[in-house]
């Protein structure tokens, strides 16, 4: 059997428990190394995993004591830290959003092409199996022609002392936040975005960012989708993707999944619903074998650019209240009726 892939582990905090957390027994993937800026969080998680501790990424990477490196610091920093790694020929997986905006995004990718590196986003709802298995469904027909997209990442957190609704570290509010993930998900269904129409809610948390955003979204096939997004509302939904096809519908639930064609009286059930322990270990399965260069990855660097694009044309938007074009060259003003 291969040996496992070494990582380093950017970031001390929750998200790097879960990653700690669905690599436990792995034979495809071991930490070595964990850095962070608060030197006791980086000792308690190494003493944990029984490896080395870094107080900087700058000094686990000078170490170069890992194979490939994951990410899982504040999004304004995944800039710098990838860069890092990237420069030092170590392939990169970075949590979402990329980066904060495109222009950071770009260099980052063009760094990773110059190097000849894998580097890519993490998006972990790729990696659930109902959400595969719904993809399946669509693709095979068998729903008719795609007519609606609905999408919701909805539940009251209190977020007035966290990092995530801090403008200057994660770049926005719940929108850069949670819609990340919402429009990878669009796009693995749907394929490119055009153009987006972002509208804020009433602010109930006294943030200075957006608490709640309802997204429309336009793709290049002309398929709209909606996308509701809140840390202070939970909408109480059994499903958190509605899939509405000119001959079926299908909706990816968090612990159930069903589809039901128009021809058929009943729906039919599918998958066992969201494993987030099994969605992090697959999406790191897939990046390491994508190191080895065993498999593609499922999420590309073109991928992880894209959503950055989106969420900075829906900011975009947010501004001017209109919809806006989703383009290469950065987002442009069009007509809500073009």
């Amino acid at each position: 059997m291969a040996k496992p892939v070494t990582f380093a582990l950017v970031g001390a905090g929750a998200i790097s428990q879960s990653y700690v957390q669905a690599l436990r027994g792995s034979e495809m993937a071991k930490i070595v190394a964990v850095a962070d800026v608060r030197a006791q969080a980086a000792q308690a998680l190494a003493e944990d995993l029984g490896c080395a501790s870094y107080d900087s990424h700058e000094k686990l990477a000078a170490a170069g004591v890992a194979e490939a490196a994951i990410v899982c610091t504040p999004p304004a920093t995944h800039p710098e830290i990838c860069r890092a790694f990237l420069e030092r020929g170590v392939p990169v997986l970075c949590e979402k959003p990329l980066a904060v905006d495109v222009r950071h995004a770009r260099e980052l990718l063009e760094v990773a092409e110059r190097a000849g590196v894998v580097f890519t986003m993490a998006s972990k709802f790729r990696y659930v199996d109902d959400v595969i298995r719904a993809k399946s469904i669509v693709a095979s027909g068998l729903l008719g022609e795609m007519v609606l997209f609905e999408n919701a990442f909805t539940s009251r957190v209190d977020m007035t002392r966290r990092w995530n609704s801090d403008p200057r570290i994660g770049g926005g509010g719940v929108l850069i936040d949670n819609g990340t993930h919402s429009v990878d998900i669009v796009r693995y269904f749907l394929g490119p975005i055009e153009a987006v129409s972002a509208v804020e809610g009433k602010r109930v948390q006294g943030l200075a960012v957006e608490d709640t955003v309802r997204l429309f979204v336009r793709t290049t096939e002309g398929v709209l989708a909606s996308i509701d997004l809140s840390w202070s509302l939970n909408k109480e939904l059994e499903s958190y993707i509605d899939i509405y096809g000119s001959n079926g519908t299908v909706r990816v639930g968090w612990k159930a999944s069903r589809y039901r064609p128009t021809s058929s009286p009943d729906w039919i059930p599918f998958g066992k619903g969201y494993d987030k322990v099994e969605a992090f270990r697959r999406q790191v399965e897939n990046f390491c074998r994508a190191v080895r260069g065993q498999e593609p990855l499922l999420i590309t660097a073109a991928d992880a650019l894209a959503s950055v694009e989106v969420i900075e044309a829906a900011y975009e938007s947010l501004r001017h209240d209109d919809w806006v074009s989703v383009g290469g060259y950065g987002p442009a003003r069009v007509g809500a009726n073009a």
